[in-house]
């Protein structure tokens, strides 16, 4: 029964994490397609784009923060199990042993997960960044460029 609540409960901080991704792409490609279209200065353009990108780097650091803190949240809960395990292995059966084995290893993987996917996303969402900033910036010495030859 705890196994399945501890999956739902995985399967709930993942639709949170996709949601807060998804959120923060779609501010993103707004962010940037509001300013690709907004008639402004170069100089207004690459403060708009220097603010953007502090504040996402900003978010993203705060993503990390939480993912952090979760993974410390469940490696401190998994040392309070294993406490509580080695307390009845010292009067219990052989079957204890193997069932603190499951839970260490349990731990182990749902951390390194959460670390995996956490790094992933972000390296993910870095690099969509670094392209739309790429190409707002192409489109803007295009479209300066054109008005010149014009």
């Amino acid at each position: 029964m705890s196994n399945e609540n501890n999956l739902s409960e995985g399967a709930g901080n993942n639709l949170s994490k996709g949601l807060l991704l998804g959120v923060l792409a779609g501010g993103a490609v707004g962010a940037i397609v509001t300013l690709l279209t907004a008639p402004k200065s170069g100089k207004e353009f690459r403060s708009d784009i220097k603010q953007k990108s502090i504040k996402y780097l900003d978010t993203t650091d705060k993503y990390l923060t939480d993912t952090k803190t979760k993974a410390n949240k469940m490696f401190k809960e998994g040392k309070r199990k294993f406490s509580l395990i080695i307390k009845d292995l010292k009067s219990g059966p052989d079957g204890i042993l193997k069932e603190t084995q499951h839970v260490i290893e349990d731990a182990k993987l749902r951390t390194s997960d959460i670390i995996h996917s956490g790094k992933e996303k972000i390296g993910f969402e870095t690099d969509r960044l670094k392209t739309s900033v790429k190409a707002g910036l192409d489109a803007y010495k295009e479209s300066k460029n054109s008005a010149v030859k014009n």
